[in-house]
């Protein structure tokens, strides 16, 4: 799957990973609909460092159709839900 990261670029990961990037992608979504902003940025945090450790930078001329788009690591949790509604990051 091919993942972008808003303001980074794209990163390969193998299928084999959706379920731990699922399991913060459901903590994140439950930080939004709570409201805890805290929790969120640490969450945000984790799910984007889990990206990066686990998958393969793409080069910064590739343009690969993104599978996941997930927001910049500055995203506020306002502009996040702005972007996402009530789906969470990786459809499930």
């Amino acid at each position: 799957m091919i993942v972008r990261i808003m303001g980074e670029g794209q990163v390969k990961l193998d299928d084999a990973h959706f379920t731990e990037l699922n399991k913060l992608d459901d903590e994140l979504l439950a930080e939004m609909e709570s409201g805890d902003a805290e929790g969120f940025r640490r969450t945000l945090t984790a799910l984007l460092e889990a990206v990066r450790r686990l998958g393969e930078r793409l080069p910064d001329d590739a343009l690969e159709p993104s599978d996941l788009i997930l927001p910049a690591p500055g995203a506020t949790l306002e502009e996040v839900r702005g972007m996402l509604g009530d789906d969470g990051l990786i459809p499930g």
